[in-house]
């Protein structure tokens, strides 16, 4: 507890920087949708609550910076995103109302957010793919617990990892993404032992245990101890068959966004193995912590390995903001488009108030999950002892 206190300023400005850069990307993908169709902006913020600095541009829009330093919006004239919004048009401002613009151009900018975070992805793993290639290894298991899931599954130490689910596996994460995406769920192993081939089922079994970064959280496992047999050249891309696998490797992302939401949404799988801001920023500060003590590497070599581990979580958060953003909750993007899909099959507009109490509604669920996600997080972090430092 007392390392977590003391690393107050390192949790905020790691959680400042992740979300920030997220954020921003989502807002300006709204803000340039849009002013595209020539829609009036009122304000385009960062954080939230009064602003800390604000300038107005000549189409009268004010720019924040505001003292809550999570999140951001961007809001357009006459838009509704709070019931207080309903029929209410900010006036002095250059450009139309945004219900003045037409379902399909709404629907575009609701869009435009998700989408700028699907970019930012997708260019960050061409990125890293067009950097480092995608790693080839070979992965084995050292050790079997007794008693674990991998034993009565019939995995044996040196069992060598093909495929997990009909995936090859090319990496230790492979095989660890596939157990923690199916706790409590048969997941079909293709091993080669003694120059032959064998498919075993094993079900991971979800209890609460350490993960990688030292958080005690509720995470699925099969109980065994994994290293690389052999490493392979990494398989290499020049820049567009790069950008190709970026966009590949968001899609994979958000397929294994979806499988950890309807596991969870069906009791397969605790809500608290989603992570918020509180989640997010306690992460990072353990792999600036993890990086930087490794004091027997150069400097420059521990910014770089910091620079491309905070890059890819980055990637990361950008897809689970975008996909998050499309649920069909209200005061989401993906309500908006609700409210859109209805007034172009009736030629009305939803009655405003139903808006009101739709956006009320909306409200009160999005800080309920906020408020049990968070609450998670902060047992994640070790504050009252339950979590690793």
């Amino acid at each position: 507890m007392g390392e977590l206190l003391s690393q107050g300023p390192l949790f905020l400005a790691c959680l400042i920087f992740m979300m920030g850069i997220v954020v921003i990307v989502h807002e300006f993908g709204h803000y340039l949708a849009g002013r595209a169709f020539g829609a009036a902006v009122e304000s385009f913020s960062i954080g939230f609550g009064k602003p800390l600095y604000e300038r107005k541009d000549k189409r009268g829009t004010r720019w924040r910076i505001n003292w809550i330093p999570l999140g951001g919006f961007v809001k357009f004239a006459g838009e509704s995103q709070l019931a207080g919004d309903v029929g209410k048009v900010e006036g002095g401002l250059v450009g139309r109302a945004y219900p003045d613009l037409g379902v399909g151009q709404r629907s575009i900018v609701s869009l435009a957010g998700p989408f700028a975070n699907f970019v930012l992805a997708s260019l960050i793993f061409a990125l890293f793919l067009g950097m480092f290639g995608r790693p080839n290894l070979e992965v084995g298991l050292v050790s079997v617990d007794a008693g674990s899931p991998a034993e009565i599954g019939g995995l044996e130490a040196g069992d060598v990892f093909v495929s997990a689910n009909g995936k090859p596996i090319k990496s230790p994460w492979d095989v660890q993404l596939e157990v923690i995406l199916n706790p409590n769920t048969p997941v079909t192993f293709v091993v080669r032992r003694d120059q032959a081939e064998t498919a075993l089922s094993v079900t991971p079994k979800e209890s609460l245990r350490e993960n990688e970064f030292g958080q005690v959280v509720p995470q699925a496992t099969i109980g065994v101890a994994l290293d690389n047999v052999s490493v392979l050249p990494p398989t290499r891309y020049n820049p567009v068959e790069a950008l190709g696998q970026g966009v590949l490797q968001t899609g994979a992302t958000m397929q294994q966004t979806v499988t950890m939401l309807t596991r969870i949404v069906t009791g397969r799988m605790s809500i608290h193995t989603m992570s918020g801001p509180v989640g997010i920023g306690d992460v990072s500060r353990r792999v600036v912590n993890k990086v930087w003590q490794q004091q027997d590497v150069p400097v420059g070599t521990r910014l770089s390995r910091l620079f491309w581990m905070l890059l890819s979580m980055c990637a990361s958060i950008s897809v689970g903001v975008g996909f998050f953003n499309l649920l069909p909750l209200p005061v989401l993007d993906g309500g908006h488009l609700v409210f859109n899909a209805y007034e172009f099959l009736t030629g009305r507009q939803l009655p405003e108030k139903v808006q009101e109490v739709s956006l009320t509604f909306g409200l009160i669920l999005l800080l309920g999950m906020v408020v049990v996600i968070t609450w998670g997080d902060i047992i994640e972090t070790g504050l009252f002892g339950s979590g690793g430092g």
